[in-house]
């Protein structure tokens, strides 16, 4: 990578970060299309957000990823929102188009990109976790048609996550279903209805534990997908597989978030099939 007085800068910016594996994607990407950027990894403080999205148009940078604890707290410092980023209130990539800083969530869309041949409109999903991944998923279901959604949290979260999910409803008229996670038999019979079982908790991150009971029995054409890639097989995926049912780890859309951020900023397609190949053997 050739780097020279044109050379324009993408950053990834959270607390803490250093372990982030966006640069090494995006950096990838800039060598794969002949783009001349470079992304970074900052790790700042809460105190230093204003000053850091100054320097987008400070420094003409392409724009900057954001991760926790940054998503929703550097709304008041963008110009504009996309669609999808005013719905779920959280913005993981900043687009600098000509100094107007505009806000987008690509996390869904990343998702919904990395399920192999599966669409998700007109199908029923059901959705473990209210949290920020399970917020753009959510949103992007309901932007790309989906039927019905069920979301399970555990009981102590009931009534942090309904006003969400009211405010949501109001948004876009689509009435999302809520339930407490330890009521297995909605649970059971959610799920046997469902198309899609999305893992979007960070339960199973330890490679012990799994967010269902594995009493639960999964329809045979069920789709079934975790949000977590570290472990690359979680005990909620390796329980779906050994049903008989097809899996799908949180990687791809790790990728795919990634590729429609890179898209927005230099109109290129990222080559996600080439990156993917060293992704796998780097996680696997």
């Amino acid at each position: 990578m050739k780097l020279d007085g044109y050379t324009r800068l993408a950053a990834v910016v959270a607390n803490p970060i250093k372990h982030s594996i966006s640069p090494f994607i995006h950096n990838r990407a800039f060598e794969a299309t002949a783009t001349n950027g470079v992304y970074v990894a900052w790790e700042i403080e809460a105190s230093d957000l204003a000053e850091t999205v100054a320097n987008i148009r400070r420094y003409q940078m392409f724009g900057i990823n954001l991760s926790m604890p940054y998503k929703e707290q550097v709304i008041p410092y963008l110009d504009e929102l996309s669609d999808e980023a005013c719905l779920i209130g959280a913005v993981n990539t900043v687009v600098n188009q000509d100094g107007t800083l505009i806000g987008y969530n690509t996390d869904g869309k990343g998702f919904f990109k990395s399920l192999p041949s599966f669409t998700i409109s007109d199908k029923k999903m059901t959705i473990l976790g209210a949290g920020g991944a399970a917020k753009s998923i959510l949103v992007q279901a309901i932007l790309d048609g989906v039927s019905q959604i069920s979301v399970f949290v555990r009981s102590v979260s009931m009534a942090k996550t309904r006003p969400y999910l009211n405010k949501l409803q109001e948004q876009t008229g689509f009435k999302v279903d809520l339930y407490a996670l330890e009521d297995l038999s909605e649970l059971q019979e959610r799920i046997a209805n469902s198309d899609l079982l999305v893992n979007a908790t960070s339960v199973g991150m330890d490679g012990q534990s799994s967010p269902v009971p594995e009493s639960i029995n999964l329809p045979e054409t069920l789709l079934v997908a975790d949000i977590i890639y570290q472990p690359f097989e979680t005990p909620f995926l390796k329980w779906a597989r050994s049903q008989g049912n097809p899996a799908v780890n949180g990687l791809g859309m790790l990728l795919y978030q990634a590729a429609e951020a890179f898209q927005l900023w230099t109109g290129k397609a990222m080559p996600t099939d080439e990156i993917w190949q060293s992704l796998t053997e780097k996680y696997k």
